[in-house]
């Protein structure tokens, strides 16, 4: 479905009705429950009543926020003013400051690399640098893996070399013009003609690399529609648009020409190139994401050579002509997942907002991504729209001065970087850390730093990236366990923070949002466990109960079908999900609290993006199940002695959960998970790796993947 026109002032009106219409249900339920609380006649009674009364809090503490949070997005949506290109073209006539795009990579499949790396290199912006982080492992044993690792190599040098025709012939253009210029031989009208053959000539380019593309699925449509076509379609109508700068005063058309002439010229200009940390025994090999990204960042601005010493090889500050390695300085960071894809003006606007007057703190631009539209998997659609409601929670932060920084893409301020780095000592070798890995969320630490440093972040409300969803649900088991993990250990951080100024009114409404996203995860999923696995007492449940939550699934279901998806249809199939979830959340959380008790750091798991079905946890798909027959079981015990209501909770809940198994898993599939997750042999898939479908189908054992190849990231 398209998404349809939003109308942000009765977004606003309509949302204010939804919390008043929340918060006088709560009011009553509140009250019901004091008096609960206080005529229990038993501790136990007590307890039921606190234990109920803190889950209740919780779930109206995330009601309020999300209400809170659509207000200020579309109060941001109702004041934006989108930038002329004219002013964001400007840059195009000084000195732009360098960017460098970093999209660290482990084990991708080429085709997805080549479109985040491709989308990279036809930014708008000038003076760009891309560097692809390959971080798979250097083992000179395993042949497969050193194929794979040159071939990630060559695909920078491919589109380097695919755009670098263009780039010469638009170059050569621009350097005529200038001659042209100096001898005062310019014609208005010829140079008009030759800017508009040009024009034509890149979109000419565009749809030749359109037709060419290899669509596999909705991203690859997606990626030749927005990448490539779109421009082309764009440089046609400027190639048109050449004949109205003919027509203009002379001295306002030699401007435009010269201008049109110099974009040109910076158009396909973009240096691709590659690198391994792990080649290099004093750069960091810790098996993350955050690791990855800061050992490259700790070599910007420097020159190296390579030197060896037995069968280790370093890397050392050097001269420029002993020089093996020369990283350029650069003012601006892109980090870039290896599944994301920019649309071409994404640097150009957020370059220009972090330029501008008055933003000189802001550390952190960003978009937060979108789902790639148009999946053909139910659960990935599913997982999508959980995906773009987040997009609206993360604006409506921006609002309220509590912005997180959202790891797929960013565009980072390196003096920024360089006012929270830290150092430690790895293998006898000082490292640097940028971005923090003490947790797997690595961006939503950072961010507490950078706050605690007085910088601040800043989500762009345009959607300027895109990034792929999980297409089954091995694969998002491995995402979202990932983000549950890690909030509680940040917590703590966040606190201290906040207590430094705590009766700033600023700082409270700050730590409100900012404290919810941290525990969100935990809390509603432990209350959820809770309320499916004991039966509170009847008297607890009343009329107003219901009425509490639904007005925040009306607003949940106007925010699907703004994003394009279906409210009433696509809202039950998100519960049905996260129902599923559960077990996966639980885990995440279950982690964090291994990791605060013991000190020892989860390992990084990078969510699999391969053709193949992704094996899920036997230990997850055995817990669905469980819960299942739980709920089957609660809900005819209840029944028999008379508790309709419970029955009835109960057996919506296994309704849904059997419904949810078969929909977004599969039977078959899941009992194929369960086989191969080792149950009844002691062996167990989660967490140390995962298998695709076909490895299942060869009949290979889980325990003889690598899990050093495999569970690294």
């Amino acid at each position: 479905m398209s998404r349809p026109a939003i109308n942000p002032s009765l977004e606003i009106c309509i949302t204010r009705v939804l919390l008043v219409a929340t918060l006088v249900p709560s009011v009553m339920v509140l009250d019901a429950m004091r008096g609960a609380l206080v005529g229990a006649s038993s501790i136990a009674e007590a307890v039921d009543a606190c234990g109920f009364l803190l889950i209740f809090a919780f779930l109206l503490y995330g009601s309020l926020s999300y209400h809170a949070t659509r207000i200020g997005y579309f109060k941001r949506l109702r004041t934006h003013v989108r930038v002329k290109r004219s002013v964001l073209e400007r840059v195009y006539e000084g000195a732009a400051r360098p960017v460098t795009f970093l999209v660290p990579s482990y084990k991708e499949e080429l085709p997805i690399v080549r479109q985040t790396l491709m989308s990279a290199a036809l930014q708008e912006c000038p003076n760009r640098r891309v560097v692809l982080l390959i971080d798979d492992p250097c083992d000179v044993r395993d042949r497969a893996s050193l194929r794979a690792i040159d071939a990630a190599r060559a695909l920078p040098r491919e589109i380097e070399l695919l755009v670098s025709e263009p780039a010469k012939r638009l170059d050569i253009a621009h350097s005529a013009f200038l001659s042209r210029a100096r001898l005062g031989a310019c014609d208005i009208k010829d140079e008009c003609e030759r800017l508009a053959e040009l024009y034509t000539s890149v979109a000419d380019w565009f749809d030749a690399q359109a037709k060419a593309w290899h669509v596999r699925d909705h991203t690859d449509r997606f990626f030749v529609e927005t990448i490539l076509r779109g421009p082309a379609r764009k440089h046609r109508r400027r190639a048109v648009a050449m004949a109205r700068i003919a027509a203009s005063s002379v001295s306002r058309a030699h401007r435009q020409i010269a201008h049109e002439y110099l974009r040109l010229a910076q158009l396909f200009t973009v240096e691709l190139t590659s690198f391994q940390r792990k080649r290099f025994d004093n750069l960091s090999h810790e098996p993350n994401k955050a690791m990855n990204l800061n050992s490259y960042i700790g070599l910007i601005g420097g020159i190296y050579r390579e030197v060896r010493v037995g069968l280790c090889v370093y890397l050392e500050p050097c001269a420029a002509e002993d020089s093996t390695l020369i990283v350029p300085a650069c003012e601006y960071i892109v980090t870039l997942d290896a599944d994301s894809v920019l649309l071409p003006d994404y640097a150009l606007r957020l370059v220009h907002l972090m330029n501008e007057p008055g933003n000189e703190r802001i550390a952190v631009a960003q978009t937060p991504y979108s789902a790639i539209p148009g999946p053909k998997s139910g659960l990935e659609r599913i997982a999508g729209a959980t995906t773009d409601i987040q997009y609206v929670i993360h604006q409506g932060f921006t609002h309220h001065g509590a912005t997180f920084w959202v790891g797929a893409n960013a565009l980072l301020r390196r003096a920024a970087l360089d006012d929270i780095v830290t150092e430690d000592t790895e293998r006898g070798h000082v490292v640097k850390r940028f971005v923090q890995d003490r947790t797997v969320i690595e961006d939503t630490e950072s961010t507490v730093d950078l706050i605690d440093r007085n910088w601040t972040l800043h989500n762009y409300p345009e959607r300027l990236s895109y990034s792929a969803t999980p297409a089954d649900f091995g694969a998002l088991v491995i995402q979202r366990a990932r983000w549950a993990n890690g909030g509680l250990i940040i917590l703590p951080k966040l606190l201290r923070y906040l207590m430094r100024e705590p009766g700033n009114l600023h700082r409270l409404r700050e730590g409100f949002f900012r404290i919810h996203y941290l525990t969100s995860i935990a809390g509603v999923n432990i209350g959820l466990l809770v309320v499916l696995l004991y039966r509170f007492p009847e008297s607890f449940q009343n009329l107003w109960l219901p009425l509490t939550a639904l007005p925040y699934y009306v607003a949940y279901a106007r925010d699907l079908r703004l994003a394009g998806y279906r409210r009433v249809a696509d809202l039950l199939h998100v519960y049905a999900l996260n129902l599923l979830l559960l077990p996966v959340n639980l885990g995440g959380v279950a982690k964090s609290l291994r990791q605060a008790v013991t000190k020892r750091k989860s390992a990084f798991q990078r969510t699999p993006k391969v053709s193949n079905r992704t094996c899920a946890p036997a230990s997850h798909i055995a817990a669905l199940y469980a819960v299942t027959l739980y709920c089957v079981v609660a809900a005819a015990v209840d029944w028999l002695s008379g508790h309709w209501l419970s029955g009835a909770f109960a057996l919506v809940n296994a309704g849904i959960f059997t419904y949810s198994i078969g929909h977004f898993i599969g039977w078959r599939e899941s009992i194929q998970d369960l086989r191969s997750g080792g149950i009844g042999r002691g062996i167990t898939l989660w967490p140390r790796t995962w298998i695709a479908r076909d490895d299942v189908a060869r009949g290979l054992h889980p325990m003889r993947l690598s899990t050093s190849t495999w569970s690294e990231h």
